[in-house]
């Protein structure tokens, strides 16, 4: 799956893409902030992708990324949901 780092306001639920930001893989940006991610909302007016998510690193710092959400996800957080439960 694809992502792209997006800036969020949440006042006025405005979504850009970042200047600088480049596509990167959404699996290792789930690894980069620790699978601390949650989904904020559904994206219609930016091509190519499909929903917004909030990251958080270790400071606790947001970062917002757009993401191109396909079946890989469902069976990404199905088995992190697993393993949570120690069943792996």
């Amino acid at each position: 799956m694809k992502s792209i780092q997006a800036e969020f306001d949440k006042d006025s639920k405005k979504i850009t893409i970042k200047d600088d930001a480049g596509q990167e893989d959404w699996a290792a940006v789930c690894e980069k902030f620790n699978d601390d991610v949650s989904r904020i909302c559904d994206v219609t007016d930016k091509e190519d992708y499909t929903g917004l998510f909030e990251c958080f690193d270790d400071e606790n710092r947001s970062f917002f990324y757009l993401v191109r959400e396909n079946k890989d996800l469902y069976r990404m957080k199905h088995k992190h949901f697993r393993d949570n439960l120690g069943l792996k």
